[in-house]
């Protein structure tokens, strides 16, 4: 399963992306995490159902300084992911 997401708040600038593959490569999870232009981060996971679900909650909680508002995901299509990790 392939999950693309888009994190919402205070997520920039606050070691967001690197607690993000922390916690996605202890999962397993392969796929990317970003920031974007707008102020969000945006993050593509690929796994089982439940590293997913996991790493949902994991994303909405996040690192200490950060504060997410909102957490938005849509289906994504199949991808080959070697690994997880920080595109800039």
């Amino acid at each position: 399963m392939t999950l693309h997401v888009f994190i919402s708040g205070q997520v920039q600038g606050v070691g967001y992306r690197r607690f993000v593959k922390r916690h996605a490569q202890k999962l397993g999870l392969t796929g990317w995490v970003r920031n974007i232009p707008d102020r969000r981060v945006e993050a593509t996971f690929s796994g089982s159902k439940e590293q997913i679900d996991e790493i949902l909650k994991i994303c909405k909680k996040g690192p200490f300084l950060s504060e997410v508002t909102r957490v938005e995901t849509q289906q994504s299509e199949e991808e080959a992911f070697d690994d997880f990790k920080i595109v800039v």
